[in-house]
């Protein structure tokens, strides 16, 4: 593979050739199951390139070698979600009889992953405080196999010490496993700060335009060849057409991300300002309890933040989100526009307390113009404060 010295250029060059798609720029759309093979021979022996589609095919090796660089790794595979990203990245390393540390804050159906099909699968799981750094050595247990993290953390935001969790694993041999779908490798090299396992959904920012479901997974050279064996037993496999539709994503990851960026800086400063918030969990703001961290390790912060409302009635918090024209209520995020949900900590939550009394509101702060936006929440504000009780 063709290096690249600057992550802009990657981004625009990566996996592009010409060449091999009859003077195409882009990696046609590779929709198949069956390889020919001109002989009997070059099947036994397996001389092509491509045998089978499941296995491999010119769109998703595409995106996988594009990947594979942006990341720093090993190897990358490709998910059908990024769910199944999350619990491929785990299974390649965590078996029945080991122990699996989680951050409390993740992604809640990692919990509901981890407290029902790990518990059938035999695997031992131990949930911890994520602000806890260097301190997680005192959760190690002889079968400890991964811990995994997810910095900044689901809803609340809260970054994790990656370096000092990963210098005391690989002091155990234990792996490291993240989501680092919130700041991608372009603003968290993960790998290079010692995460072994290294996950996206990339529905969020590398296909960018909410129109795909697909997750990667990305691996160190301690843990590549395990999630290879394992991704290529369990027949994982994403569609060609979303694979076309990550690679045309990844291509403006970089001005999309940079947009985003600047936008909720200034939307998370402005919540700052308002009497209705009780307090703003965005990590690039010099508030928010971990920012010397996130100062520290990463390049840049994402459009997803948080809020908590002033204690109110759920009449107001409803009115203050379904008042708002610019901002769709909705799952999901990383996309172009900009999505608004209320969410509950409290029942996601068993090694650390949710004990604040307001309303959390996740924010995704899309490619608007800041100041539209601010004016559609203003708006809300102005609905919230009628039925605040």
């Amino acid at each position: 593979m063709k290096k690249y010295k600057n992550v802009q250029t990657l981004l625009a060059h990566a996996s592009i050739e010409p060449d091999q798609h009859h003077g195409f720029v882009n990696t046609p759309v590779y929709r198949g199951s069956t390889v020919a093979f001109p002989t009997c021979e070059s099947m036994r022996e397996g001389r092509q390139k491509y045998t089978y589609g499941r296995w491999n095919n010119p769109s998703t090796e595409a995106l996988t070698q594009a990947l594979q660089q942006l990341e720093g790794a090993e190897g990358t595979v490709l998910c059908p979600s990024g769910l199944s990203a999350c619990t491929t990245a785990i299974l390649s390393v965590v078996g029945a009889g080991d122990h699996l540390l989680i951050a409390d804050n993740v992604y809640s159906p990692i919990r509901a992953f981890c407290e029902q099909v790990g518990q059938r699968f035999g695997i031992e799981v131990t949930f911890y405080d994520p602000t806890i750094g260097a301190g997680i050595v005192d959760f190690l247990k002889p079968n400890t196999k991964a811990i995994y993290t997810e910095s900044p953390g689901s809803l609340t935001l809260e970054i994790q010490d990656i370096p000092a969790i990963a210098k005391v694993a690989h002091e155990h041999d234990i792996l490291v496993i993240t989501d680092n779908t919130w700041g991608t490798p372009l603003y968290f090299p993960s790998l290079e700060l010692g995460v072994d396992l290294s996950i996206m959904a990339a529905t969020k920012y590398i296909v960018g335009h909410s129109d795909a479901v697909l997750g990667t997974v990305s691996a160190s050279k301690r843990a590549w060849d395990s999630l290879k064996r394992f991704h290529f037993n369990m027949g994982l496999f994403a569609s060609p057409d979303d694979v076309t539709l990550a690679l045309r994503g990844m291509r403006t990851l970089d001005v999309r991300l940079e947009r985003h960026y600047k936008n909720a800086t200034t939307v998370a400063k402005w919540l700052e300002t308002r009497e209705e918030v009780e307090a703003v969990y965005y990590p690039a703001l010099e508030s928010h309890p971990q920012h010397q961290l996130w100062k520290r390790d990463f390049k840049g912060a994402s459009g997803l933040l948080s809020f908590v409302t002033k204690p109110s009635t759920q009449a107001a918090a409803d009115a203050l989100l379904d008042s708002l024209s610019l901002f769709s209520i909705g799952y999901s995020w990383g996309g172009f526009e900009s999505l608004a949900m209320i969410a509950d900590p409290k029942p996601v939550r068993s090694a650390t307390f949710w004990e604040i009394d307001g309303h959390l509101v996740r924010l995704h702060i899309g490619l608007e113009d800041p100041s539209d936006l601010i004016e559609d929440l203003e708006q809300g504000f102005a609905k919230f404060n009628k039925l605040r009780g």
